[in-house]
């Protein structure tokens, strides 16, 4: 079924996806592992579908949430290694082995709840092991000697990797950046010292690549952002960006109805907003459970003729109104653009998050299931 004829539908573009993550590859040499930050659905853009794409451009490394997240690619046949970064339940040890999934490690009673795991089902299973650096989410805090103690007593969990997360990569006015790298390079130096060697190290995700934070590249990267085509904005004086990459995803609408109102019309659930002169408005259908943020009511806008179009009163379940006074030649049935561009105009999702007062983040995550994916 053609995108033409859905309600609402995102446009995915595979080349634009495989692009993005050629650039990631370009800027970080070919000695750093590029592992692709699938988890959430690819942020909106289909899990299964970009992880064939980056499948397809070489990445060995794929990375996800949820053991359940996994499980999903591994069934749609992916081979790559998948980390997973968001904690694993005790009862899904079974499932690590069973699909090949490599689980992050984030404290020192899981390292050994899961190496009794591999003890008593004779499963050597890998795991990277997280360090809280300073982010104060998931992540080992003890110190150096307990984490080597804790490692060293788990003889039959495999340690892979050892990892942490950025909390502030695009902010250049905080110190808190350099501040984790050095308490990060100074455990990975006891382990050196304690001479135990890991394969696999990584902290940076795409802010701390496409800034030029190499001191935090190490052996593995992981863009997430970036294989869609968003680098965070950056707070004070950054240096130039080494990475260029552009939005994968356009989201477009179709109209159910023209209509014309008169001067003084409600619009709206509760009239927020009122016609100051006649008006021509096009309902979409579309509305806040397909992803349009409730709080753009009356204050987002929508790409409609190749011109910008209000959002005109409260934004509703299924159906959002715009101003089509600019648009007049556009009729039920043609499309608008919520997400993307049309000739010189554009409306990307930081622009979006801006005004619902979120991230781009949020935005790509929040199209829901029920608008139709298609990929170009």
């Amino acid at each position: 079924m053609a995108g033409p004829h859905f309600r609402s539908h995102v446009e995915i573009s595979r080349a634009q996806i495989a692009a993005n993550y050629r650039a990631v590859r370009q800027a970080v040499g070919g000695h750093v592992e590029v592992l692709g930050v699938v988890k959430a659905d690819a942020y909106g853009h289909g899990a299964v579908e970009v992880s064939r794409v980056l499948e397809g451009e070489g990445a060995r490394w794929l990375a996800v949430s949820s053991v359940d997240e996994g499980v999903v690619l591994r069934n749609a046949g992916i081979r790559a290694r998948i980390l997973v970064m968001g904690g694993c339940l005790r009862c899904e040890y079974p499932a690590l082995g069973e699909y090949a999934l490599t689980p992050a490690i984030h404290s020192l009673e899981e390292l050994g709840e899961l190496d009794g795991y591999c003890r008593t089902s004779g499963d050597a299973l890998p795991y990277h092991l997280k360090i809280d650096t300073g982010l104060s989410r998931l992540g080992v805090r003890d110190p150096h000697a307990a984490i080597l103690e804790a490692v060293h007593a788990a003889r039959h969990a495999r340690l892979e990797g050892l990892m942490t997360h950025l909390a502030s990569a695009a902010d250049h006015t905080s110190p808190q950046t350099g501040e984790q790298c050095a308490l990060f390079e100074c455990c990975c130096r006891a382990f050196r010292d304690a001479g135990i060697r890991v394969p696999l190290v990584h902290m940076a995700s795409t802010n701390a690549l496409a800034y030029g934070r190499r001191e935090s590249w190490h052996s593995m990267v992981r863009p997430g952002h970036a294989i869609y085509g968003y680098v965070s904005p950056p707070r004070g004086q950054a240096p130039a960006r080494v990475l260029d990459v552009r939005p994968a995803l356009t989201w477009k609408a179709r109209i159910l109805l023209v209509k014309d109102l008169p001067e003084g019309a409600l619009v709206g659930y509760g009239g927020s907003w009122r016609a100051p002169y006649p008006v021509r408005v096009g309902i979409l259908a579309a509305g806040y459970a397909d992803g349009i943020f409730h709080r753009l009511s009356n204050r987002g806008k929508v790409i409609a003729g190749g011109k910008l179009a209000p959002i005109l009163g409260t934004v509703a379940m299924d159906l959002t109104t715009v101003d089509l006074s600019q648009a007049g030649h556009l009729k039920a049935g043609d499309e608008v653009t919520l997400l993307g561009r049309e000739g010189d105009v554009s409306l990307d999702a930081q622009q979006i998050a801006k005004l619902a007062g979120t991230i781009s983040y949020n935005i790509l995550c929040g199209i829901s299931a029920r608008v139709r994916r298609v990929y170009v």
